[in-house]
């Protein structure tokens, strides 16, 4: 038997400035957002006090889509790579183009935004953290 997935959420890690790119995100694309740090868990006393400071877990929440982060990485370090993207689906054309132009500030666009085969809005770019984004608008009512 199959069973559907009810949601996947994207979670992001970071080098020490989860926080810093979390509210750079939320600031961007609005949503209410929360976090966690080390020394605010248990285990805060056994660690050092250079990673107190350190978001264990964020979240950004907006309507039904969550991102998430970390400032947690394994011991060989944070290894950016390209086979991640965050692909955001806008409600207009208006909020695609304010959402890309929001994140591509101190980052670069990989593909400007512009009118598909299949009648959508869409561009891409990475943002000033290294992140790939996707940014798609459905428009229906092509001619």
């Amino acid at each position: 038997m199959i069973s559907l997935m009810h949601q996947m959420i994207t979670y992001l890690s970071f080098n020490g400035n989860c926080r810093e790119a979390m509210l750079f995100y939320q600031q961007c694309l609005g949503g209410e957002l929360s976090w966690q740090t080390i020394g605010e868990t248990p285990v805060a006393k056994k660690l050092p006090a250079s990673v107190q400071n350190y978001i264990l877990n964020a979240s950004l929440m907006k309507d039904d889509w969550i991102l998430m982060g970390t400032d947690m990485v394994a011991d060989e370090g944070l290894i950016r790579g390209n086979t991640v993207s965050i692909l955001l689906e806008c409600n207009t054309e208006e909020e695609m183009r304010r959402c890309f132009e929001n994140l591509v500030r101190g980052g670069k666009s990989t593909q400007d935004i512009e009118r598909t085969y299949w009648g959508a809005l869409f561009g891409g770019l990475t943002d000033r953290f290294g992140n790939q984004w996707l940014l798609k608008y459905a428009d229906y009512e092509t001619d």
